[in-house]
């Protein structure tokens, strides 16, 4: 007899799932049964949290979802944090939680893992939440699912399955595949405005966002067209080559390219949510475009957000853009060349010329890396300062939920989506402590990447935020162990570096390991290094 959760299994499994993340339980034990007979990969985590994390940076690297299996409970709650963080950096995520049994729910007779109601909780953290009651709407369910992942702003999706409808049995259910929509492509009449907008441009300004992550041949082909400077947010990082003449960066808070969108007279903003994140990083709250804005979002909802545009456009990127770029008019690339170049030359003086040296090793060393990073100020710094060679090669938990401990996880999720491409993950002394245990899931999984924890024995960013408002920091100097044994004790490779030149050679040794390799280094010796 097949049941529902075997059924389910097949359903992931032929809808192209190739990872799941999930700590068996007592009620997922039958979500299990089907899943050796598939070709999925099982990864088991040491928190729900870190499954949640590793699928997100599986995301980032590849573009498509991975599937987290959680109980009930504080299973689904431990990895709600996880979904917040892919949901504000639109990551897809498929979060399968097993739920008491149907007759046994909301009663509140204290079953173990019972929540009053799941799916309302798990709906505050994903794109769209539901309950399975029954084993013949699983078609359509995960149609619906995978609709969301294929053709919509990507997100978390959060399904609760019920003991009994686990359990059901589904042999009378086929394994049918519903037709997966095609994205949004623009309005005939928008695209023509827009040609219109941009043709008569003086001082044009191209805006790009995480949403074009996957149109870097369009993006190439409307740069060519247009000849305007471009702005990258975080998760565009690598759209345009770091050399490309026409970049002005992934930095959009520094007062250098702020000129810039203050000066334009037509912004075209694409697949970018303007946030705070991203364009207002020092919390300032002065970021504004003057000018005609352009504005194109596959999500209606986040045209009507942030800043308002003179016109929306809903559409995929790609298609969008596509369709634009023939109708753009021929442009001399004079002015855009020295806006961008006055722009950069001003933006040398606003950076920090000691990490920059610090993120110039890594790309130097490891020119393919894929870079994850947490709160810590290497992070903050490659935030802004560091330019990828090509798309989804760089993610940061400082942009959108701003989660603690994601970096350490994200890099593993990204090694399993790329395995052919190196992984350093940017971690700091404080944050690397929400996400440590996780160091056993990558040795067990054998998962190499280059771990770089930056010590400086406080949460300096906060620090920072104290001195600024006028008060002495309080509870930022924190205790750390000695990270290099505990990485021994969990079985990786470890050492620490305390120059420019000692890091290379532990990025490169990293690369012939099994396990992952801890690098330690004390931002002390390498800042003053570095200058």
């Amino acid at each position: 007899m097949q049941t529902c959760g075997e059924l389910l299994a097949k359903y992931l499994e032929a809808y192209g799932i190739e990872v799941a993340f999930g700590i068996p339980g007592t009620h997922t034990i039958e979500l299990y049964r089907g899943l050796p007979q598939t070709a999925i990969r099982h990864v088991t985590p040491r928190h729900e949290q870190g499954a949640g994390f590793m699928a997100d940076g599986y995301a980032r690297v590849t573009g498509k979802p991975a599937a987290c299996i959680t109980v009930s409970g504080p299973g689904a709650l431990n990895i709600s944090g996880a979904m917040g963080q892919a949901l504000q950096d639109s990551q897809p995520m498929l979060v399968i939680s097993a739920d008491n049994n149907t007759w046994e729910r909301g009663l509140g007779e204290g079953r173990l893992h019972e929540t009053r109601n799941l799916q309302a909780a798990m709906a505050e953290c994903a794109r769209w939440a539901h309950t399975l009651t029954r084993p013949e709407d699983l078609p359509k369910v995960m149609a619906r699912t995978f609709a969301i992942f294929a053709s919509e702003r990507p997100g978390p999706v959060h399904l609760t399955l019920p003991l009994d409808v686990i359990t059901a049995p589904a042999g009378h259910v086929p394994l049918e595949l519903w037709p997966r929509p095609a994205r949004p492509a623009p309005a005939p009449s928008t695209l023509s405005q827009a040609a219109h907008l941009l043709n008569n441009a003086k001082r044009p300004l191209l805006a790009l966002g995480g949403g074009c992550a996957d149109a870097q041949p369009e993006v190439l082909a409307l740069v060519d067209a247009l000849q305007a400077p471009v702005s990258l947010t975080h998760n565009a990082k690598g759209l345009l080559p770091p050399d490309h003449p026409l970049l002005l960066g992934s930095n959009p808070s520094f007062a250098s390219i702020r000129h810039e969108f203050e000066q334009a007279d037509v912004v075209l903003a694409i697949g970018t949510e303007l946030s705070e994140t991203d364009y207002d990083f020092f919390f300032k709250g002065d970021f504004h475009i003057p000018g005609t804005l352009i504005r194109v979002d596959i999500d209606t909802a986040q045209l009507t957000r942030n800043c308002r545009p003179h016109l929306a456009i809903q559409s995929d990127s790609g298609a969008f853009m596509a369709g634009l770029t023939p109708a753009l008019g021929a442009r001399q690339a004079v002015d855009s060349l020295a806006r961008v170049k006055a722009a950069k030359e001003k933006h040398q003086a606003e950076q920090h010329p000691g990490y920059q040296a610090f993120l110039d090793c890594l790309l130097s060393t490891l020119p393919e890396a894929i870079v994850m990073g947490d709160s810590t100020q290497p992070a903050y710094y490659a935030a802004n300062q560091f330019d990828a060679l090509r798309p989804r090669s760089f993610g940061s938990a400082a942009t959108g939920y701003g989660t603690l401990g994601w970096a350490l996880p994200a890099a593993f999720g990204a090694r399993l989506g790329a395995p052919e491409r190196p992984v350093i993950g940017l971690l700091g002394d404080g944050g690397v402590q929400f996400s440590l245990n996780e160091l056993a899931t990558a040795v067990e999984a054998q998962i190499p990447v280059a771990l770089i924890i930056w010590h400086n024995s406080c949460y300096e960013m906060i620090a920072m935020n104290f001195r600024d408002a006028g008060m002495a920091p309080m509870a930022c100097d924190i205790y750390s162990p000695d990270f290099l044994k505990v990485a021994e004790g969990y079985g990786c490779k470890s050492r620490r570096a305390t120059n420019l030149a000692e890091l290379a050679e532990a990025l490169r040794e990293a690369q012939t390991a099994t396990v992952p390799t801890v690098i330690e280094v004390q931002e002390s010796d390498f800042i003053a290094h570095a200058q």
